[in-house]
């Protein structure tokens, strides 16, 4: 095992298991997950509050990622849906709440660099967005503390 430093974070890994383009913060189990996936399924990458077991029967742990950093691993791989008007969801604060603009400033941030379709992000009612989890592919469950963290990303067509 060799730790190396990104972005901030220590890494552990092991340097034989790694691959050219292939950032070290995605597991064999997320890169598998994701490479199943077809155009129009979803993945919810969610904060470390999210109870994903509640919710979906597939998921991943992530423990000690941080959401933008995982996006900055996943979008150079992951095509989003050209055909959906929001391909990029987030869940909306409930009543009384307020959503910290960093968080999806961060995640808008990341999309940019990573997708040409560049899409906005577009907000989900709490109870709609658990409803989206239930028939999403998979839930990835990272350490993020931040609020109102959790993310979907639907999945398009990748070109060949």
């Amino acid at each position: 095992m060799v730790n190396k430093s990104l972005d901030g974070f220590t890494v552990a890994h092991n340097i034989a298991a790694m691959l050219k383009g292939i950032s070290p913060l995605l597991s064999p189990e997320l890169l598998a997950v994701m490479c199943r996936m077809g155009h129009g399924e979803e993945l919810v990458i969610a904060d470390g509050h999210f109870p994903g077991h509640q919710f979906n029967d597939t998921v991943i742990r992530a423990d000690g990622l941080n959401i933008p950093d995982l996006l900055d691993a996943i979008l150079p791989l992951f095509e989003l849906d050209s055909y959906d008007p929001a391909p990029v969801i987030t869940m909306d604060a409930v009543e009384g709440d307020t959503l910290d603009p960093k968080v999806e400033g961060s995640y808008a941030a990341a999309i940019e660099r990573h997708s040409e379709l560049n899409p906005k992000i577009s907000r989900l009612e709490r109870f709609a967005f658990y409803d989206r989890v239930e028939k999403a592919h998979a839930v990835v469950a990272t350490g993020d503390v931040n609020k109102y963290a959790n993310i979907i990303l639907k999945k398009g067509v990748t070109p060949v």
